[in-house]
């Protein structure tokens, strides 16, 4: 190991903030607090460069937001940093312009990110957090870091001092518990979808295959096996626990539980009424696009044309009980259908788990500043409505969370849709001033039966309207 090199910041000159993790939400923050010029600042990541799920950028697959909902547009349109002013950097905006496109390519918002973070300042890769702790003498925070080589390995120590931290570390790919082993073990083809592209080829080259999950990730992943299988000889296997391959709930009311409205208003409901609700609302976040949809029985249509049925079983409401190994290098799969209470086993060469992610848990990170954390009932930390740890009061500095609150402010929590805004109330709280104007009104639905004041009625002749309605009628 090298001479460790000076702290990023000492004690006299400490950062104002200090971000772990650069995905797009903590990219997002550093993107909005560059023009703050008296905010001192640093992100830190342990990877090379910046990644956002390299694994499932296959070809053509779009986001499900608009391409307004990129790191800062929503907070300041005005911003160096809109998805706008990339293209115009790239000389594309024309044919962006002429393409018409509202939902842009997946791979060209990875672009877009990783030309932000190639060009903001504050932020530094190939730095491993080892620890975080509260220093009550100094009244700061305390980050212990290596700083890796280009090839991962340690290369020196070192050691920020921060008034307030924002946590960024995104989410883990969930495994569910009965193929865990086979994930984990060498040689079995059991891959999560996060790690699709590295290896495609390998699981085309499968006999037979099995994708398992029902949300968006599955059935991008089943479409592109599906056009690269022989017509009749698909031999695919499609698994979901959820009841219907169902469509993404996408209408323009619906889309409003991803607005800041929505968000404060789940944050008031009492925590026993937030874990009922979320279960409930699969279909808003964990359905599929009913353009991929679409495509899916287009494609499985054009292979019945010359008669017969596609090689292929799409199974929903059924769930893996079990998991084993066939020989060297084949799985079995012990399945449940629950509305039939019916057991089965399907034997397959090759597994690609669309389950989804979760939250990555903070506490090993903060594990030296566990006995300041306030809790809920449930054990998980409690979040105001800045996005900040509750804390003992002893901790004069801030702790931000970002994709760390879906139980305390719903599943808007991991929408890049509401990225800018939320940026923008950490960097509000921070600061202490508005250094980004939030709107006071986001959507057309009123969440909830506290009455709202109505904007006033410019009229000239009269001012007989010029009165506060409720805005829903009495309850009685």
């Amino acid at each position: 190991m090298t001479t460790p090199q000076p702290p990023a910041s000492a004690p006299d000159q400490p950062l104002d903030l200090a971000g772990i993790g650069i995905g797009p939400f903590n990219l997002s923050l550093a993107a909005l607090a560059h023009p703050l010029h008296d905010l001192r600042t640093a992100f830190y990541d342990q990877n090379p460069t910046f990644q956002w799920h390299p694994g499932l950028l296959i070809d053509g697959t779009t986001l499900q937001v608009p391409y307004l909902a990129d790191l800062v547009t929503l907070a300041d349109p005005t911003s160096p940093w809109t998805f706008l002013n990339y293209l115009k950097t790239r000389e594309r905006l024309y044919p962006f312009y002429f393409a018409e496109r509202h939902h842009i390519h997946r791979a060209e918002y990875d672009a877009y990110c990783r030309w932000v973070s190639q060009n903001l300042p504050q932020l530094h890769f190939n730095h491993h957090i080892d620890a975080v702790r509260w220093n009550p003498e100094r009244v700061l925070f305390e980050i212990d870091y290596t700083q890796l080589d280009p090839e991962g390995e340690a290369d020196a120590l070192g050691r920020a001092y921060t008034r307030n931290l924002v946590l960024g570390v995104g989410t883990a790919p969930y495994i569910p518990e009965p193929l865990r082993p086979l994930a984990e073990a060498p040689g079995v083809p059991v891959i999560h979808s996060a790690d699709y592209l590295d290896n495609r080829d390998k699981i085309l080259a499968a006999e037979h295959i099995t994708v398992i999950g029902s949300g968006q990730s599955g059935a991008e992943v089943f479409l592109d096996l599906l056009r690269n299988r022989p017509t009749g000889r698909e031999k695919l296997h499609w698994l979901a626990r959820s009841p219907a391959f169902a469509p993404m709930e996408y209408s323009k009311l619906g889309l409003e539980h991803f607005t800041p409205d929505y968000t404060h208003y789940f944050r008031t409901l009492p925590e026993a009424v937030r874990d009922q609700v979320l279960p409930q609302q699969w279909q808003l976040h964990q359905g599929i696009d009913t353009h991929t949809i679409a495509d899916i029985h287009d494609e499985l249509y054009r292979r019945s044309l010359n008669g017969g049925w596609p090689d292929t079983v799409l199974t929903p409401g059924v769930f893996v009980r079990t998991a084993g190994r066939v020989g060297a290098t084949r799985v079995e799969l012990h399945l449940e259908h629950t509305q039939q209470s019916t057991r089965s086993r399907l034997t397959t060469d090759a597994v690609v788990l669309a389950t989804g992610y979760r939250e990555r848990r903070v506490d090993t990170l903060l594990a030296a500043l566990d006995p300041y954390i306030r809790r809920d009932s449930n054990g998980r930390p409690r979040i105001d409505e800045h996005h900040r740890l509750v804390l003992d009061p002893s901790v004069k500095g801030a702790i931000h969370v970002q994709n760390a609150e879906t139980h305390t402010h719903g599943i808007g929590t991991p929408d890049l849709g509401l990225a800018a805004w939320r940026s923008a109330v950490i960097l509000n709280a921070i600061t202490g001033k508005t250094a980004y104007p939030l709107p006071q009104r986001t959507a057309f639905t009123t969440f909830g039966l506290e009455p709202r004041t109505a904007p006033r009625l410019q009229n000239h002749h009269t001012s007989e309207n010029r009165h506060t309605i409720p805005r829903q009628l009495p309850v009685h």
